[in-house]
Parts: C-alpha cells; structure tokens; sequence
C-alpha cells in the first residue's frame, strides 16, 4: 500500500435494523440476562424488564402527544431513566436531542430553540445546577417547549403512567433520524449533529465486535451519556451483544468507578486519559480488584503511551482498545484490536472500521498523500452523519461533494493502515516557518518521571511567529522546575521543540468528555505571559 487511502472489509454485514428491532432481538435472545445496572440507584434491569420499561415509555412519549420525528430534549447525569428514555424514543420514532450536563441556560436556550424541542426530559438538579429553575427562566424564549418532565417528581410518574394503555408503536425506517448531538465549538454555537438509527446502531454494534463482547460481558461506564461515548460505545455496544451495561455513578468519580468494576466483576471499563490517570493515582488503588477486566476502551483525546502501559499491567486490561472519531461519524471511524501487538496499541489509533473508508489528504490541494505524509484525516462510509441539524451551509463545509467528511485532524497512515493522531490542523504550531506538532511534544515529556500530565501549545512570538508553552501537571510530592524539565530536554530533541515557556498547573480546562479545552490554555499563556503585542502582530 503506497497512498494513505484504505477502507474497511469485513464479512460482517451491516446491520439493517432500527434500534428498537435491535433491542427486541436482544429482548428475546437474552431475556433473563441482566442488561442494566445503576449501582448509584440500586437499580437492576435483566433485558425482559428492559424491553418491557422501554416499550412502556415509548407508548407514554406518543401518548403525551409527540409524534414520530418530533424533537425531545434531555437534560441530565447519568442514570438507569436516562437508558430507557434513549431506547423509547428510539421506538417511538421521535429525535433524541442530547444536551450536556454542564450547559447554562444560554446553552440551553439554544439547543432547544435550535432543534425545535417539543418536549424536556431533565434531572431537577445537579451538583450546583438548579435545572428546573434554569428550565423556567428559557422557556418563555422556547416556544416549540411544550412540556418539561422531571425524574423523580409526579410529572415523571404521571408520563410513565400513559403507557400503561395499549398503544402499536410506529414502524420506522433505519435511515430515519433518531439523535442530534452538539458539537463542543471552541468559537461559536455548537452545532447539532444528527445521526440515523443506521449510523449509532451500527458502529455500536462493531465497536462491541472488535471489543469481543458476548452476553458474559459487563462493561463499566463512567463517561456520559449525553455523548456518542457512552450511548454509542457504551449501551449500543452492549445490548447489540446481550452484555450488561453498568452505571457506576452519575459523573465520573475514580473511586465509585474502581468500585463499580471490583462489586460487579466488570470485564470492560471505559474512560478518556485523565479518568485512567484519575484512577491509577487514587491512594486506595491497590485495594481494589480488578482482576475481572480484560478489556476497555480509552478514547475521547490521545491516550499518553505510559497511561496505556500502566492501564495494561495494573488494571489487567491485556485487551484494551483505543478508538478515534467524531461525533459527526457517529462516532468511531479507527479502532485498535486486542490482537495488535502492544506498540501498535500504544502509538496508534488502529486501523479503519468495518464497512469504512479513511484517507489522508493534503489539507490544500484534498490530494491522497503517501504513506507515512501528514495530512487532514477524512473518512467516508455509513458512519457519516446526515447533516447538521437545519444548518446545510455548515453541513456543506464539513462533507464534501463526495461525501468525505473532514475531520479537521493531523494524521498519517503506515503501509499496514494504522493511523497515528498527530495534532488538530488549528493546533498545529508554525514556528519560523516550520512545523512543530504539539502531540509529539507531549508524548516525549510524558517520559520525565516527574510529570503526570502535559499540554503544548502554541502562543504567539514577534520573532518567530510562535513558539511553544508547556502547561505540566506534576505528580504529587514532585519537586521540578521549568529549568529542570528544558534541560532534561537537552540532546534528546531538536532545540527548536523544546518549550520555550513552562507553566505547572493543577488541571487543565476540560469539556465534559474529557477534551482538554486548548484554547484556553492559550489565552491563558497570552494573560500570564504578557503576549497581547505579539499576539496582535500575528494576527494582523
């Protein structure tokens, strides 16, 4: 294979099923299997009484008055409600519009508006969010909102009683859209991707297949619902397999999680780099089994090599997976494999999904560059979202006339196909005309014994145009200074990748998927660093 272009075989089909023909399959093959545990809520579901709560809400939903295609919003951490609310209005045809936990009420004003929800479905609170009162203070400026049902007060009892009388739910079609998703913009509103029954269902369903998942497999998930990682990776994948998927908590807490894994004899845990980091330094670490994992999945932002390395040899995660995607492929388009030797599976973030094609192109000329040339990742097939919602102009910026959709990624591909992440295009760092990628700045001062987590990124410079600043995250009790790390870089990297400007902090800005939110910590280093001048000359 000379030219970065490869697509994936695979003598499995795709499945042509809407998700709720899918859970009835798994309803009837597996009915007394446990399918659903939130430790948090002490509550168990075998996939019977899954099927059966499902059916029973998707009845409620139409009885309520929402019709198949209708919008409905939901607003909350994770927990078993939030499970039954995704697979019934899966069954009753109508839009599931994801909204993340974190969002303030501008947020929120504008993803109701802009999906044109019908309906609310939200925790009354959480942590210090007061929903219902940020709910009442956008509703007047949201006026497709017609109802708004809270877990655990009587308007939520009240739903699920609708259900109880007979009622066909509507025959659907896979292609048919089923979930938008807002993409966590850096400048701007988020935009709403939105994904087909085919789309989530089937790239679940190979997620699990590469994961090995079989009806003996419960899988710990941490990361949330709201986005592709836990609805996708995590409950599609289990129930297209007749696995067990369990909630350890609402938000991700390492210790709830380690005990979630060691009280329900866990075989997978998911979980983006940090929560891993989290984990592995918590001080009752070792007091916990985890001797039933085998594999896992780390995904969400690039995974530091000595993360892995400890995930693999102290967590007995001999299996785990890497997977990279987008919400707007619904959302894995490459997926490492259990048997992949272990440098593959610390370096690389695999090899094209089944039935999808991924290429590395020239981000000015959309060429198909050769092997081992950096380039902008693209990736086609039927992982590709429909389009964001009611937004054609920026649907048509994102997938092209050929229906590639441009992932905006730095990547390069070896002559076996595996992909290497080497940066986001925008991270990308032009120092004196020369391109520096932040990604193998990190993985390299990851080796110093002193860090524990690091972040490059560029800031502007008069002479150079850009130069390179460290935010690094010491381990506890380690004593290391800015001195101390550059000459430690000594002789081992290029003068030029050694960081001119170092900050030690405690955390890094994050989303709520654990996406380290790099531009702040950009106009963090243009405050802190008094780069305003510099930063005004670049971009003149």
């Amino acid at each position: 294979m000379n030219a970065s272009y490869v697509h994936g075989a695979s003598t499995t089909p795709l499945l042509g099923q809407t998700i709720g023909e899918n859970l009835d399959a798994a309803v009837k093959r597996f009915g007394d299997r446990e399918a659903l545990v939130s430790c948090h809520q002490g509550v168990r579901y075998t996939y019977a009484e899954l099927g059966e709560a499902v059916d029973r809400l998707g009845r409620a939903l139409l009885a309520s008055g929402l019709e198949p295609g209708d919008r409905l919003g939901i607003w909350s951490p994770n927990r078993a409600e939030w499970v039954l609310v995704q697979y019934a209005t899966a069954k009753a045809g109508i839009v599931l519009v994801n909204i993340n936990p974190s969002y303030r009420t501008s947020e929120l004003e504008y993803a109701l508006r802009q999906s044109g929800c019908r309906a609310l479905i939200a925790a009354p609170s959480f942590k210090t969010s007061d929903y219902a009162a940020m709910i009442e203070e956008v509703r007047p400026n949201c006026p497709a909102l017609e109802q708004v049902i809270l877990f655990d007060t009587s308007a939520w009892d009240e739903l699920l009683a609708g259900g109880d009388a007979p009622r066909d739910l509507p025959q659907l079609g896979f292609d048919d859209p089923i979930n938008i998703q807002y993409t966590s913009g850096t400048t701007g509103f988020p935009k709403g991707a939105t994904l087909s029954h085919h789309n989530i269902l089937n790239n679940g369903f190979f997620v699990g297949e590469i994961c090995g998942y079989t009806e003996a497999d419960r899988v710990c998930i941490p990361v949330p619902f709201y986005h592709c990682f836990g609805m996708v990776l995590g409950n599609l994948a289990c129930t297209t397999h007749g696995a067990t998927m369990v909630i350890p908590c609402p938000a991700f807490e390492p210790e709830p999680t380690l005990e979630a894994v060691q009280a329900e004899r866990c075989t997978s845990l998911y979980g983006v780099p940090t929560m891993f980091i989290a984990e592995l330094e918590h001080p009752r670490f070792d007091h916990f089994d985890l001797s039933s994992l085998r594999t896992g999945i780390m995904a969400g932002s690039p995974c530091p090599v000595e993360v892995m390395r400890k995930v693999i040899e102290r967590m007995h995660m001999d299996e785990v997976t890497i997977c990279y995607g987008m919400t707007e492929t619904s959302p894995v388009s490459t997926q490492t494999g259990a048997g992949d030797e272990l440098e593959r599976r610390v370096s690389t973030v695999g090899r094209v999904h089944p039935h999808v094609e991924v290429r590395i192109a020239d981000p000015e000329t959309g060429r198909t560059l050769p092997c081992g040339e950096p380039g902008e990742l693209l990736t086609r097939g039927y992982s590709v979202m429909l389009g964001y919602w009611d937004e054609p102009e920026k649907t048509a910026d994102a997938i092209d006339r050929a229906r590639w959709m441009h992932t905006g990624d730095l990547a390069t591909m070896d002559e076996q196909g595996y992909v290497k992440i080497t940066g986001r295009i925008k991270d990308m760092v032009i120092r004196g005309g020369e391109n520096l990628y932040p990604r193998e700045i990190e993985e390299f001062l990851y080796g110093h014994p002193e860090v524990s987590d690091v972040q490059v990124v560029g800031v502007p410079d008069e002479r150079y145009g850009e130069e390179l600043a460290a935010f690094v995250i010491l381990r506890e009790g380690a004593a290391c200074s800015e001195d101390d790390l550059r000459e430690w870089c000594q002789g081992k990297i290029a003068r030029h990748k050694v960081p001119r400007y170092v900050r030690f902090v405690d955390d890094f800005p994050m989303t709520i998927t654990g996406k380290v939110q790099k531009f702040k910590l950009r106009e963090h280093a243009i405050d802190e660093l008094g780069l305003h001048d510099a930063a005004e000359i670049a971009t003149a």
